[in-house]
Parts: C-alpha cells; sequence; structure tokens
C-alpha cells in the first residue's frame, strides 16, 4: 500500500510514547489502528521497527535510524503547508548552548551577504542533537563525539577547556586550574546538552559532589551564585559572558571537537554552502590573527 504521513505520524508517537496505549491516546486513534498503521510501515520498509513486550516498546537499531529521518519528513511537510513560509525556505540551524562561538556574528554576516535570498535561522535547543534527532532544523553545531545513528558530521574546529567558577573567590584569581583543583566542590553538570560528565576527571581525583541542571541558564546560575564549579569550553566564555562567572584556562583536559552535523538525506540543499562558509569563516579568523 502506498505510504502517508500518518505512518510516519504514527511510528513516531510510538517511539516518543513507549506504549501503544499512550500514542493512540496522543493520535486520537484505537490501539488496533496504531498498531496496524505500525505493521504496514514495517512491512513496507522490510525490517522491525519497534520491538514489542508486554509493557514498554522500544526502538531497534533500525528504528533508530529511521526515526529521524521520519521527524525530518514530518517536519518538512509541516513547513511546506504553512502558508507563512510559502516562497521562503530557510535552513535552520541548531546549537545547545554557545552556536559557534566567537566566529557566530562572522557566520551570520557571511550568511546574509553570500545567501540573502535562504535566511539562516539560529535556534537554541537544549538537546543532545540541538533538535536535529527530532526534524527541528536542518543543521546543527554540536561539541564532542556524536553518536546519534543517521546523523552525518563535519569536524570544524577544536575549542579548549576552561573552568568556569565563581567570581570574587580564590579559585578565580587563578591564572590557571586544573581538574584537580575542582575536586573539592560540587560540580554542576547539565544533564540534556552539557558535554562534562564526572568521567572528565581521573578515578583518583573524581568530585564527590554534583548538581544536575537541564538546561544553560541553570547551569549559569549555579555557578554565579556559588553553589558549584563546573568545566566548559572557550565558547561558553564568548556566547555567555556572566559578572558572577570567572573562566580560567584548565590544564590536563582535552579539547572538545565542534561539528557541524546534519541528517542523511539532508533537508536542506543549502547545507554544504554552510558547511563551505563556515570553514571559510575560520579560516579568515586564523589569518587575521597571524
Amino acid at each position: 500500500m502506498t505510504m502517508e504521513l500518518r505512518h510516519l505520524r504514527c511510528f513516531l508517537a510510538i517511539a516518543e510514547e513507549g506504549t501503544l496505549t499512550r500514542a493512540a491516546t496522543r493520535l486520537h486513534l484505537t490501539q488496533p489502528v496504531v498498531s496496524r498503521t505500525l505493521r504496514q510501515l514495517e512491512d513496507h520498509l522490510g525490517v522491525r521497527l519497534i520491538e514489542r513486550s508486554t509493557h514498554h516498546l522500544g526502538l531497534t537499531a533500525a528504528g533508530y535510524a529511521f526515526q529521524i529521518r521520519a521527524a525530518s519528513a514530518v517536519a518538512a511537510a509541516g513547513a511546506a503547508f504553512d502558508p507563512a513560509q510559502l516562497g521562503v525556505w530557510p535552513l535552520r540551524l541548531g546549537h545547545a548552548w554557545s552556536a559557534f562561538g566567537e566566529f557566530t556574528v562572522s557566520l551570520l554576516r557571511s550568511w546574509m551577504q553570500e545567501c540573502p535570498d535562504v535566511p539562516l535561522e539560529l535556534r537554541r535547543l537544549e538537546d543532545r542533537t540541538a533538535g536535529l534527532s527530532r526534524g527541528e532544523v536542518d543543521a546543527a553545531l554540536l561539541r564532542g563525539p556524536v553518536t546519534t545513528p543517521g546523523i552525518r558530521t563535519e569536524p570544524l574546529m577544536t575549542e579548549r577547556r576552561l573552568a568556569a567558577v565563581p567570581a570574587g573567590t580564590p579559585l578565580a584569581a587563578r591564572s590557571r586550574l586544573t581538574l584537580g583543583d575542582l575536586t573539592g566542590y560540587p560540580v554542576v553538570l547539565n544533564t540534556v546538552s552539557g558535554t562534562t560528565t564526572t568521567d572528565l576527571w581521573p578515578a583518583s581525583i573524581r568530585p564527590g559532589a554534583t548538581i544536575e541542571v537541564v538546561n544553560t541558564d541553570d547551569w549559569l546560575a549555579a555557578i554565579a551564585a556559588g553553589k558549584a564549579v563546573s568545566v566548559t569550553t572557550t565558547a561558553t566564555a564568548s556566547v555567555h559572558p556572566h559578572p558572577g562567572i570567572a573562566y580560567v584556562p584548565l590544564a590536563g583536559a582535552a579539547d572538545l571537537t565542534v561539528s557541524l552535523a546534519w541528517t542523511h538525506p539532508p533537508t536542506h540543499p543549502a547545507i554544504a554552502k554552510l558547511v563551505a562558509l563556515a570553514r571559510e569563516v575560520i579560516g579568515y579568523r586564523a589569518a587575521d590573527a597571524t
């Protein structure tokens, strides 16, 4: 049979809700209809997308890979049917917390000059893939390893690690810190979109106390209030300067890779141009520095 958007929406609802019952409620359908629609999609693709069990449904490896494609297709269809976007096809660029760091403004300005007919929309989304896996963006600037199936990456640069500590404290007065210097303090971790975990520390000096937050604003507030310290990169110091926070060079922590990521197949024809322009912007700044 012909596949339709309803098959994709049904699959996404099951994947996100975890049970047929909740997916049916969300879609305003009966459970048998949801089950039948999923079976039709799996028969068409020739693979099992969902592992069935008594109490919970989980994605198979093929299901994880297909989830990104399905979300992108549903999002693209929604944009295509949106009267407000008629005649305009923006390129949506997601980021979780620091965009392109010090290069953000240069990238946006260069894009406006070279691609004036294609708006570049920068969207901050607190998510491991900055909305890419949910089809909310066409590309994303991501930091650290990217292991989500169905996402391709182009490494652009590396960023040095910094310690983020409360201003006015002895730690803030230091010209350089080590991971060991932070061990005796509570460490705040952004568990939704952050790249720092306690595994960054060697086991012998791993921090004993942590504070978990779910977004960048709460991460900044916890440090500025003197509740905790943390580790970040030079991009955060550039994009999120804060009077209550001192960013201090950190020795002994590996640099973090910044990559441009997109789904395969791409959801926007200008992604290749974005990759090229991002590399140009980095190159121009490096040339200016010399």
